[in-house]
């Protein structure tokens, strides 16, 4: 099962799920894309304006509390709502109309372990220090089977005896990419947790779930993907369809 949410409020872009690209919706591009993977697909929202779009174009939208703090809250009421009863969801961003499908097939693929509690993706890392660095780029630390043990803001590992510069040349840095998994009761049961000190600290939802003790499995996936934050990122996306690296 995929949910995608959906909201039209942001700060940035406000509408950014109803913005036109190459003729559609971007909401479109991303239901259609899950669609090729996924027999259940639905779009969740709080607004009426992205549910008329998605029943337009022949999509499933799920209304859902205009409430939420976060998609995975949001995930799990249109989980339960559906009346479908999933084994594992995953959470697509309604703002990534070139989601890879080879990532969402990871995605499924890391439950194939029992101990797999939730299932994300991970790129990487080849720049240099000055964008690691970058808060926004979340980087994440990984045990020997491939489940996280910290994600941070911060440059993590920090590589002792050499200049920051040299780091990246020097050891293994991921970020990470905010595509998720869960098994269902799992999500259930994270979608009361209250927040958690360390994800107050960092602004991560995903500490919360660590810090509970869950495991968060990882893929490894060179794909870049492009996220619509803001209408220049739309200008971008429409210079990719134009030249026609995505279809």
């Amino acid at each position: 099962m995929a949910i995608i949410p959906a909201r039209y409020a942001s700060t940035r872009f406000p509408g950014k799920p109803l913005a036109l690209l190459g003729g559609k919706p971007v909401v479109q591009w991303v239901y259609e894309r899950a669609s090729q993977v996924f027999e259940y697909v639905a779009v969740a929202t709080d607004d009426e304006r992205i549910q008329n779009c998605v029943k337009g174009f022949g999509g499933r939208a799920i209304m859902t509390s205009p409430h939420h703090c976060s998609g995975t809250d949001r995930a799990c009421e249109a989980m339960l709502i559906s009346g479908y009863n999933p084994n594992i969801v995953v959470n697509i961003q309604g703002d990534e109309p070139f989601v890879d499908q080879a990532q969402l097939k990871a995605l499924a693929t890391c439950f194939e372990d029992e101990d797999t509690d939730i299932a994300t993706i991970v790129r990487p890392f080849t720049g240099s220090y000055e964008e690691l660095e970058d808060p926004n780029k979340v980087k994440v630390v990984r045990d020997d089977k491939d489940f996280a043990m910290y994600f941070s803001r911060s440059v993590i590992p920090y590589t002792r005896g050499a200049e920051p510069s040299a780091w990246p040349s020097i050891s293994a840095y991921y970020t990470h990419i905010g595509l998720y998994g869960y098994r269902a009761d799992v999500l259930k049961k994270i979608s009361k947790l209250p927040q958690s000190p360390l994800e107050k600290a960092e602004n991560l939802e995903q500490l919360r779930w660590l810090q509970a003790g869950m495991r968060i499995r990882t893929a490894v996936s060179d794909s870049v993907s492009i996220g619509i934050d803001t209408p220049a990122d739309l200008e971008e996306a429409q210079r990719i369809i134009k030249n026609n690296l995505h279809g």
